[in-house]
């Protein structure tokens, strides 16, 4: 028999494999909270503009909330047969409050619909996602006014490059999140405008108004060409792309936290809460939250490219094709929330080993260019030939087995006979760090300022959210 939501065409159902194919409603039931939203502000439209009689809508609405609290406690079946959240929730309306809910479809379709749902569901994920981008930020601040003068090394290559401060990368990835977040607002910005309206692409000759339900809904505006409205996908690659970002971000923090948790390293220990044993090794420390932070990136990568080769070959308006936007799109936001919750459990609980990172700093000729930037100030020396020498000082280092405070000034004097004993104010990490005083440089004063400043602005932020 014909499926009786879009019947009259249609003398046979759908065969087994095409219902499999098509159905839905699997994976978009989760939209059903904006969906049922989105019906009742159409609903209350269409009663307002006269479409739908006064009785009819109040009945409408009212089972619309029956539905949703329905769902919410798990009271609610869910049909394949009936294909997607939009068809089960309007079978079920029927089924409660009878030929008055075949009213709410008036002046919309199913590709108006699931554009409105999907958009208020990136959107509500946008805000939540959001949110603990600053809770990331908020425990990486505090990391770093803990250890605003705790020295480590500053790699380039992976190899030692320069002393800096623990705290001044944690800063690092506080300027990170804080593009992750500007990038998100502007996927919201630009989605905020409502497709409810645009009917199945051509509009409706119903009276309605659409600057109603966009109001009623939260947007800024109603989109302005119903073809576009319905087609449009734009609002999920974009978050999919800010997504894929802040993933990699991510994972980058992930990696480090690997690496400094090895024993080679030994420059921070998680705690057993996210962390794993082994089955036949005792004495391991596995740090499988980062490792899986680390490897959910892909997941969040493979949705936007999931989608961009859905999209790339559609020809205007809408195709079922389409359907293929939720899913990887569902399980790509889901995996950044759940990176994001547990990197930030990591980031408040992992300790520091001060003495290793130090240690560490003090090792690989980490003052080097210090030397080479003393050579310039002190010798007027022209920075390359600067270079060139403390490049040959290290080398009889090297050849030493020592760091450069380990040669003798009269090593040093037989590669330039102008060093004083002076030059060696500089060779100490301590003192390497402290010069660095150019704006957002390491020194411990600047990252103490620069934590501050963040601290300020994640509250001025916390502050304006909760005015709305």
């Amino acid at each position: 028999m014909s499926n009786k939501m879009w019947g009259g065409r249609f003398g046979q159902g759908p065969d087994r494999i095409m219902e499999e194919i098509n159905a839905s409603i699997d994976f978009d039931k989760r939209l059903f909270a904006q969906d049922i939203r989105g019906s009742q502000a159409h609903c209350s439209m269409l009663a307002a503009q006269g479409i739908i009689s006064s009785a009819d809508a109040e009945q409408i609405v009212a089972g619309l909330e029956e539905i949703r609290k329905d769902i919410e406690v798990g009271q609610f079946t869910f049909s394949r047969a009936l294909e997607d959240i939009h068809m089960n929730v309007e079978s079920r309306l029927a089924e409660l409050i009878g030929p008055a809910a075949g009213r709410l479809h008036t002046a919309r379709s199913r590709n108006d619909q699931v554009a409105t749902d999907f958009k208020l569901y990136v959107r509500d994920t946008i805000d939540h996602l959001d949110e603990q981008l600053a809770q990331l930020q908020k425990a990486l601040v505090e990391k770093a006014e803990a250890h605003a003068a705790t020295i480590m090394p500053g790699f380039t290559h992976l190899q030692t490059a320069q002393p800096v401060t623990f705290g001044h990368h944690c800063l690092a990835y506080v300027e990170m999140a804080a593009r992750d977040r500007g990038r998100f607002a502007d996927a919201r910005r630009r989605l905020n405008e409502s497709p409810l309206g645009a009917a199945a692409l051509a509009g409706t000759s119903f009276p309605i108004d659409r600057a109603r339900t966009a109001k009623e809904l939260g947007f800024d505006r109603p989109t302005r060409n119903s073809l576009d409205s319905v087609s449009d996908r734009d609002f999920v690659l974009e978050t999919l792309s800010a997504a894929a970002i802040a993933a990699t971000h991510l994972s980058r923090l992930a990696e480090e936290i690997v690496i400094w948790s090895t024993p080679g390293f030994d420059f921070v220990r998680l705690p057993d809460s996210f962390t794993t044993g082994s089955s036949i090794m005792p004495q391991k420390r596995n740090p499988d939250a980062a490792e899986l932070v680390r490897a959910k990136t892909g997941r969040v990568m493979g949705a936007l490219t999931t989608l961009l080769v859905v999209m790339k070959g559609l020809p205007l308006a809408y195709s079922k094709d389409m359907q293929e936007d939720k899913e990887a799109a569902f399980d790509a936001l889901d995996a950044l929330s759940l990176s994001l919750a547990a990197m930030t459990g990591m980031v408040e609980t992992l300790t520091v080993n001060e003495h290793a990172m130090r240690a560490a700093a003090s090792r690989g000729f980490a003052t080097a260019t210090d030397l080479a930037d003393w050579l310039v100030r002190k010798l007027g020396m022209p920075f390359r030939q600067a270079h060139h020498v403390t490049g040959s000082l290290v080398a009889r280092a090297e050849q030493k087995g020592v760091d450069l405070d380990g040669l003798t000034l009269a090593e040093m004097q037989e590669v330039e006979p102008r060093i004083t004993d002076e030059v060696y104010s500089v060779l100490g990490v301590d003192n390497s760090v402290r010069s660095r005083t150019s704006f957002g440089g390491t020194a411990p004063d600047n990252v103490r300022e620069a934590a501050s400043w963040w601290r300020r602005e994640l509250a001025r932020e916390a502050a304006k959210a909760g005015e709305k």
